[in-house]
């Protein structure tokens, strides 16, 4: 199949329904560009290691880094995507289904940016497509459990991993710098800190950037009536149309979900941010290696979660997080009914 930016085009142009669903998927990167994306500078704005524009400009730079980078080296975690669900053989009915769970998402993220909690629209892709597919089908046989499974080890990776690397990390900071002096350690963790907030946001391009590109591949795929994009090579332009979406969206809502996890959550000191940034960055990076997909939202706000724990338990505002905690629960049943209704809804429509 030809997936060059002039083949990609000339369908888009000839087929409503695949433009509809390019659209709605672009809608969703833009929503996960304010509400993901800023968790990987959230840190380093509210330590005022950065100012918020030149950080956004920055996250939209590694973004597309690691969503480059990553792709080239191991492209299994959009495989995963394609893979997760089946929407049958009927191209038609498989692309308004598509639609529907992708509109779905959208709802539901923007809900919760409204309120500023951060969200996973990992997890809410994954509970929409789900949604749809069930919608389709009738029952769960649209549904990979071989694959859907991994979003339960993701699950259990980034908050277990997050936490724990946060603790860890920060424990041996403050152990190696013990004896320097305060005001000598500012500096180095200013810099220390734009590194770790650089190796957020790579690692962000690096899993839900390829987690989208997925969704893309998908609907052509499904359009052409393939069933499959499995061992397809991402192209270049779809790279770089994904990442200046996602940069455009942390760029209109990224302050209010940063003052939620860098500034409600916990009160971070630099080197606090700097752990929590290498401790998320590192569980993400394991998850991607594997071909696992990840919430990088679980695995920042966890990772801070940990940072702060190494004070005291007191030091994390707990009804922050049981706030974040009944979102991340509600995301699968929420998200996936809506993508459910809304298959339905579609199929009458078109």
């Amino acid at each position: 199949m030809d997936l060059s930016f002039a083949s990609f085009w000339d369908q888009l142009m000839g087929n409503p329904l695949l433009l509809l669903a390019v659209v709605l998927t672009l809608g969703v990167i833009l929503v996960n560009g304010w509400t993901d994306a800023p968790n990987a500078i959230a840190t380093c704005v509210v330590t005022r290691c950065m100012p918020p524009g030149a950080a956004i400009l920055m996250a939209a730079v590694f973004n597309f880094l690691g969503v480059l980078l990553m792709s080239m080296v191991n492209a299994t975690v959009a495989e995963t995507i394609t893979k997760m669900v089946d929407f049958g053989s009927n191209s038609h009915e498989a692309i308004v289904a598509l639609s529907a769970a992708l509109f779905a998402i959208v709802v539901w993220a923007t809900a919760a940016w409204y309120f500023g909690i951060p969200t996973s629209e990992s997890h809410a892709l994954i509970a929409g497509l789900t949604g749809g597919a069930i919608a389709l089908h009738g029952g769960l046989e649209g549904v990979n459990g071989s694959e859907w499974i991994k979003v339960v080890y993701g699950l259990v990776i980034s908050v277990v991993m997050g936490f724990a690397l946060g603790w860890i990390i920060c424990r041996l900071v403050i152990a190696l710098f013990r004896n320097v002096d305060r005001r000598k350690t500012e500096g180095i963790f200013r810099i220390a800190q734009i590194v770790g907030a650089a190796c957020m946001s790579f690692m962000h391009g690096a899993q839900d950037g390829q987690k989208f590109m997925g969704v893309i591949l998908l609907s052509m795929f499904l359009v052409n009536g393939q069933d499959m994009s499995q061992g397809a090579e991402l192209p270049v332009w779809l790279m770089l149309l994904c990442s200046a979406v996602m940069g455009v969206g942390t760029s209109i809502g990224g302050k209010k979900i940063i003052k939620s996890v860098g500034m409600d959550m916990v009160k971070l000191e630099k080197y606090q941010g700097f752990s929590a940034d290498i401790a998320a960055s590192i569980s993400l990076l394991f998850s991607s290696t594997f071909g696992i997909p990840v919430s990088t939202t679980h695995a920042k706000t966890t990772a801070i979660m940990g940072v702060g724990a190494v004070k005291r338990l007191s030091a994390i505002n707990l009804s922050v997080v049981k706030e974040m905690g009944m979102t991340w629960i509600l995301t699968f049943p929420g998200c996936g009914l809506i993508g459910f209704l809304m298959t339905k809804l579609f199929m009458w429509l078109f």
